[in-house]
């Protein structure tokens, strides 16, 4: 049998190994965390950035395709349903397929949607379009917070990488109206997709220096998934709607919604285990995050519309209207983890929850006449209250439940969120269809009542500091 010389000899692996140091090129540096910190906040906030930069560009829409409000109702709606029903499995999709892969595969597809929306020729296109970012961004969220994780294994420095990609998502919510304003006046808003096109190419292209995540089981559960998107869905058409299709399609979400439980009580691994809301504390977190989502998007819906339809403003003065507002959110956010820190988070609850509440009724009583920047002005409260109130009920979260199901609540905690901002959408368009400025008080009667109620909740929360 043959032997390596260099087992024979020491000086002849001496030299061999010499040699070996002198073809081969130095090794590759390592993958920089910094660098994988930036690939995934970029994608988180643009599928963050989507959901709420399409709403100043509504009037434009409608006026491209002589779409009604029923249209440019699902414009949003089926963005914000496909993302909050699907994030209940994407989750397991991240695990089994491996975070990097299927943060690339998101972010891919993401693209190509925002290509397939800035390009549609007509509504049906454009909607089908904005379920697959929807899609899409399901993905990327899990897959994002996963890289950003992966990347640091020193603890204190993967909480700040967290919170530098939380904060980033907070303010691309928060900048979506002016970005939306100012491209739809300054290019057209076909401009609001195609921006996505260059930033999705740029998180690609870091990703490529990201190390490679390790695929790991996930169980995954079609049947709760599937049922889950059948109740959804239905519900969504059937307030949209209304008529006589209305009404099958409620039938279909009450079956749905009926038949959801008990799927889900069968499955070894469901996607939402019905047990975490035997735990007081969890409903109401999980209500509070609702309330505040409905409150939120809600007002960026209706002002969105009031500013452009009702008052006269161009897109590029509405997006400018909403800067008071969102320029204090991210720094709100970090006020409410420090209160949280230091007084629980019950404390910043009671005082966001009744602050959004109040801004709210304040709002009905404005009408045509009131001046744009009173408006912006007063539209202040609820951002701020809805700040304060949504990263304490985050972390109380967390503590709500086991540490293993940390991962899981998080993703039912964003889908309701996501789920209750879409049906307000589709509500409150119902109701502003019918005239606006009654509907508007409508609305906005309805946000406050919900933010009362689970105001009075949150006083018998129980949670550490």
């Amino acid at each position: 049998m043959a032997t390596d010389p260099a087992l024979e000899s020491p000086t002849a692996g001496t030299q061999l190994d010499s040699r070996d140091t002198e073809l081969q090129p130095a090794p590759s540096p390592a993958p920089s965390p910094a660098l994988t910190l930036v690939a995934a906040l970029l994608g988180f906030a643009l599928i963050t950035l989507d959901a709420s930069v399409v709403n100043v560009a509504l009037p434009a829409i409608g006026e491209a395709f002589d779409g009604g409000m029923s249209g440019l109702q699902w414009v949003v709606d089926a963005y914000t349903l496909a993302f909050a029903a699907l994030m209940l499995s994407t989750g397991a999709f991240s695990d089994r397929a491996g975070a990097s892969r299927a943060y690339g595969i998101g972010v891919a597809v993401f693209t190509v949607a925002s290509a397939a929306c800035g390009l549609a020729p007509n509504l049906p296109v454009l909607i089908a379009s904005r379920v697959a970012q929807g899609a899409a961004a399901a993905v990327v969220l899990p897959a994002s917070l996963a890289l950003v994780r992966q990347a640091y294994a020193d603890a204190a420095k993967r909480a700040r990488a967290v919170a530098l990609w939380a904060a980033g998502g907070s303010l691309a919510v928060a900048l979506g109206p002016v970005a939306g304003g100012a491209l739809t006046t300054v290019w057209d808003w076909r401009g609001i997709f195609f921006i996505n096109l260059p930033l999705g190419a740029v998180a690609l292209a870091l990703l490529l220096r990201a190390p490679r995540s390790e695929r790991r089981p996930a169980p995954l559960d079609l049947p709760g998934q599937l049922t889950a998107v059948v109740a959804l869905t239905a519900l969504t058409f059937a307030v949209i709607e209304g008529g006589v299709t209305g009404a099958v399609a409620l039938v279909v979400a009450g079956v749905a919604a009926a038949v959801f439980p008990r799927v889900e009580a069968r499955q070894p691994h469901p996607v939402v285990p019905l047990e975490l809301f035997r735990s007081r504390n969890v409903s109401v977190l999980v209500a509070a995050g609702a309330a505040c989502s409905v409150a939120f998007y809600g007002v960026v819906f209706l002002f969105s519309l009031f500013f452009q339809q009702v008052q006269g403003k161009s897109a590029l003065y509405a997006g400018l209207l909403f800067l008071p507002m969102s320029g204090l959110i991210a720094v709100t956010n970090i006020a409410a983890g420090k209160l949280a820190g230091r007084y629980g988070a019950r404390m910043p609850m009671l005082l966001g929850q009744p602050l959004a509440a109040a801004g709210l009724l304040v709002l009905l009583y404005v009408d045509s006449s009131t001046p744009a920047v009173v408006v912006a002005l007063l539209l202040v409260p609820v951002a701020l209250g809805c700040a304060l109130t949504v990263p304490p009920l985050t972390a109380a979260m967390m503590e709500a439940v086991p540490s293993g199901r940390a991962g899981l609540a998080a993703g039912v905690l964003n889908s309701a969120r996501q789920v209750a901002g879409g049906l307000a959408i589709a509500v409150f368009g119902a109701l502003v269809a019918g005239g606006f400025e009654a509907g508007l008080r409508w609305s906005l009667g309805l946000s406050a009542g919900l933010l009362a109620v689970t105001a009075v909740g949150t006083v018998g929360l129980r949670v550490r500091r």
